[in-house]
């Protein structure tokens, strides 16, 4: 088995756990409220899946275009929607379905339009780029929490989300697992994830969960693969580039209609917690 194939085998299963962990966390918030969700040992539980799914992610980031990785982990809303239906006993209309099914097919699309790619090493000055830029969203999001637009905060979660997978793969590039946490980008990963995490949950206290759930999945797809490609080295398979934009359009497509989902609202409402690469 090649390296990108085991490379899209991680992304893959790297989007069920971040999944399955929206689920958990949908479970437990049904037994507890506030805070002390956080003790119950379905949310403990949820987070180790986390950090498995975001090991994993690393995994994939190291071998393939940003573009692919994160259009795989943008299909996590597929693994929520189904899950929903069972676990939570919300309802799928037929444009779910259509959705799903578009989704998991342009996903075959865009993996194989990106094929077998080590990460590169990032040009000068990215590294003092990324942390500024985390900053940047850090002071965005303070002063946007109290009055900012749900539109507002949704787009700060997608460009942290989108920074956090950005500088992992550039972070990645240089070594293993243990240099990517010992070097500076760690800490515009760290920044960026938790100002996304934090930055999504008030756009879904303040709004409707369809409209943020939609522009997070559009960014994090959009901006990293543009990054990838002009500043990382990201390249498409020769004679696939119409494959890759039509693909990534479709999957775009397909997770905008399931954000609008009602099984995505039931379990985002009650579990914005989940973290991605």
């Amino acid at each position: 088995m090649s390296s990108a194939v085991l490379a899209v085998l991680a992304a893959s299963v790297a989007s069920v756990g971040y999944g399955v962990s929206t689920i958990m966390q949908a479970v437990a918030t049904r037994r507890t409220a506030g805070l002390a969700v956080v003790a119950q040992p379905l949310v403990i539980a949820a987070f180790a899946v986390d950090g498995l799914a975001w090991l994993l992610s690393l995994v994939a980031l190291d071998r393939l275009p940003l573009f692919v990785v994160q259009a795989i982990i943008a299909s996590s809303l597929v693994v929520v929607v189904v899950l929903a239906r069972f676990v939570l006993g919300t309802r799928m209309r037929p444009i779910d379905r259509v959705a799903v099914a578009v989704v998991v097919g342009a996903l075959v699309l865009v993996s194989l339009s990106g094929g077998d790619q080590p990460a590169v090493a990032p040009p000068d000055g990215f590294v003092g780029t990324m942390l500024v830029f985390a900053g940047v969203l850090a002071t965005s999001f303070v002063l946007a929490y109290r009055r900012g637009r749900p539109l507002l905060l949704a787009t700060i979660a997608g460009l942290g989300y989108s920074a956090a997978a950005i500088a992992a793969r550039a972070a990645h590039a240089s070594g293993g697992l243990l240099d990517t946490v010992l070097q500076p980008l760690a800490l515009a990963i760290v920044v960026s994830g938790v100002v996304a995490a934090l930055a999504y949950l008030r756009a879904l206290e303040r709004g409707p969960v369809g409209s943020a759930a939609a522009t997070v999945s559009v960014l994090e797809v959009i901006v990293p693969g543009i990054v990838g490609m002009v500043v990382l080295g990201d390249v498409v398979r020769h004679g696939w580039e119409a494959a890759a934009v039509v693909g990534t359009a479709a999957a775009l497509a397909g997770c905008i209609a399931l954000a609008t989902s009602p099984a995505n609202a039931a379990a985002e409402t009650v579990s914005p917690l989940s973290p991605r690469a």
